[in-house]
């Protein structure tokens, strides 16, 4: 599975970041997390309001710091499809 974070580093891309690791643990379950920062890539995933979540490039969030709970229920979700 390949996690993104969408968004140029601001304390909110941070923190989502943090909650989708704290996510992982919970889980039990192993990802790549990669940070996106360029803009015109985020754009091209039609994200407009940062920060975003995509898993495995699927925009799954954006423009709100979801709490590891909810990311959690995404990925089980992305997951059992």
């Amino acid at each position: 599975m390949r996690i993104k974070i969408l968004g140029q580093g601001c304390s909110k891309c941070v923190m989502l970041a943090d909650n989708t690791r704290r996510a992982l643990d919970n889980l039990g379950r192993e990802a790549d997390i990669i940070k996106v920062t360029d803009i015109a890539e985020i754009a091209a995933l039609g994200v407009m309001a940062t920060p975003g979540l995509a898993i495995d490039d699927t925009v799954v969030s954006t423009g709100r710091v979801l709490a590891p709970k909810s990311i959690e229920d995404l990925i089980l979700a992305h997951t059992s499809n």
